[in-house]
């Protein structure tokens, strides 16, 4: 198939299929005698777990050492249950930090009186400096 074909297979952007190739993240497709790129299915099995990977997060070079075992018959599933819970572990913290922000802006919104005064505690948050503790207007108070 074609590059269009397998980006629509896949659900990858043909953009992408040539990205991934030149970073050698797929290996280097056939070409046609006029140069044409060409996927088979197991191509196309390579991209549709490179989408997935995706899909949960993880990052390319995450996703290059997870290639890596599942083309490997030798290998051992610690080593991919070390990569999947060390992403679950930086997700888990990511979570954390999306929580904490969420948390900051619903104290500032909740202390906006969202009427036409100037004074405005969203703006005042915003301005504040990190670790600004003793203008710590915006903390979120538990």
């Amino acid at each position: 198939m074609n590059i269009g074909e397998a980006a629509n297979a896949s659900g990858i952007s043909a953009k992408m299929i040539r990205h991934y190739e030149s970073i050698q993240l797929i290996r280097p497709s056939t070409r046609t005698d006029a140069g044409y790129r060409t996927y088979d299915d197991n191509d196309l099995h390579t991209l549709r777990f490179i989408k997935r990977g995706r899909k949960l997060g993880f990052s390319l070079d995450q996703i290059r050492d997870l290639l890596s075992l599942w083309n490997d018959s030798h290998r051992a599933s610690a080593d991919v249950k070390a990569i999947a819970l060390a992403h679950v572990a930086d997700l888990n913290k990511r979570v954390a930090e999306l929580s904490e922000m969420r948390d900051t802006l619903q104290h500032l919104a909740q202390s906006c009186n969202g009427d036409a005064r100037a004074d405005c505690p969203i703006l005042q948050g915003l301005a504040q400096q990190d670790g600004d503790a003793e203008h710590d207007c915006c903390a979120p108070h538990h």
